[in-house]
């Protein structure tokens, strides 16, 4: 019983560390992100070692887009005409992005946002864990 207890004491100092999203750091989102795992409901983690595209945010006063590119050697990026729309809502202090494209709709509630961490979960309880990515350059 005492190893119960704490492990829910733990559980609540880690979840109650995570900064959440708010107002003011909704902006933090604007960038490139690499999807560092994603981890399902069940506690298993898919990770990912190496990614060939990026998660381009590009936000301003509760609209913008997302769009998948492809980072180049040369520091630059590989980009198509394809990107979904977003709007991010905030209900009651908890903030989702709203996506949209020609074909669907969905949406991710931001758990966590910060200058070099995001984590998005959606209605299946999903989160995907992304980190800040830095272009690279081999010229």
């Amino acid at each position: 019983m005492k190893h119960f207890f704490y492990s829910i004491l733990i559980s609540v100092f880690f979840i109650s560390c995570q900064e959440k999203a708010t107002l003011e750091s909704i902006s933090k989102i604007n960038g490139y992100w690499e999807i560092q795992k994603v981890e399902l409901p069940d506690g298993q983690k898919k990770e990912y070692k190496i990614n060939e595209t990026v998660d381009y945010f590009e936000w301003k006063e509760s609209i913008g887009f997302r769009k998948k590119v492809t980072p180049q050697f040369d520091g630059t990026f590989l980009i198509n005409d394809e990107l979904e729309e977003i709007q991010i809502k905030d209900s009651f202090g908890i903030f989702r992005i709203h996506y949209k494209t020609p074909y669907t709709q969905w949406k991710e509630e931001i758990i966590t946002l910060t200058d070099s961490i995001l984590v998005l979960k959606n209605k299946q309880n999903l989160e995907y864990h992304y980190k800040r990515f830095t272009p690279f350059s081999i010229k």
